[in-house]
């Protein structure tokens, strides 16, 4: 299925990309807790401070990095499928963060394509969507469906990016996670770090240009921001 988009873009002045888990929707730790009880139904005892580190890769990438190389492979779908059905039962629990909505709506009336670019599968995606009420504001929006890998590969940005038709250089990557950072370099692409998906300013200035608390920090700093440049670009 291809990533939906919707507008022409010959009028913007460049694009957002936001992450969703743990950047615009309060549900890092959700996803920590789903992993955590989804490797324990199959036997493997992994501390909860290793499963939020890797949180924002796919989940392929996040089993493969918290098992042991030698394990069983062919349990590995189970587990997956298990979280998903963890996860899922938290759908209705799911709250955007502070500001979120508000910052999507200053992104897109200032001119700019925003898009989401999450590692998330189509079915938690959505669930996100309607936490964030905000489909108005959205012009495309990707999951793990849309890339060969998942980050920290860039492939789920650069399926954001021709949705919305434009560039890497004309873009900004907002994220929370090591991970998306790390994407985001691939590109060549400024990255925003928040740290409200848990993770430190300290790891994520690494590759983040500058880090902000969260949405509403990163709104009442809009123009003083990378995306502020963007929005004093020509129309």
């Amino acid at each position: 299925m291809a990533p939906q988009s919707h507008g022409p873009a010959t009028w913007w002045r460049g694009a957002v990309l936001f992450d969703v888990d743990g950047t615009l929707v309060d549900s890092a730790y959700v996803h920590t807790l789903a992993w955590w009880q989804a490797f324990r139904q199959h036997q493997h005892d992994v501390p909860m401070a290793a499963i939020h580190w890797c949180v924002g890769m796919g989940g392929d990438r996040l089993v493969d990095a918290l098992l042991p190389a030698g394990r069983d492979r062919d349990a590995d779908a189970a587990i997956l499928a298990s979280h998903a059905a963890i996860f899922a039962m938290s759908w209705p629990s799911l709250r955007a963060f502070d500001g979120a909505k508000d910052l999507l709506a200053q992104c897109h009336a200032g001119g700019l394509a925003v898009a989401l670019a999450s590692s998330a599968r189509r079915e938690d995606l959505a669930a996100n969507r309607k936490a964030l009420a905000a489909d108005a504001l959205i012009h495309a929006a990707t999951s793990s469906n849309d890339a060969q890998e998942s980050k920290p590969a860039p492939d789920i940005l650069v399926a954001a990016l021709e949705a919305v038709r434009v560039p890497a250089a004309g873009a900004v990557f907002v994220g929370d996670a090591v991970w998306d950072m790390k994407a985001a370099a691939a590109l060549g692409m400024p990255a925003i770090g928040v740290t409200c998906g848990g993770r430190s300013a300290a790891e994520l200035q690494a590759g983040a240009g500058e880090v902000y608390a969260g949405p509403r920090d990163l709104l009442d700093n809009l123009q003083a921001s990378a995306i502020g440049k963007l929005l004093a670009l020509p129309a």
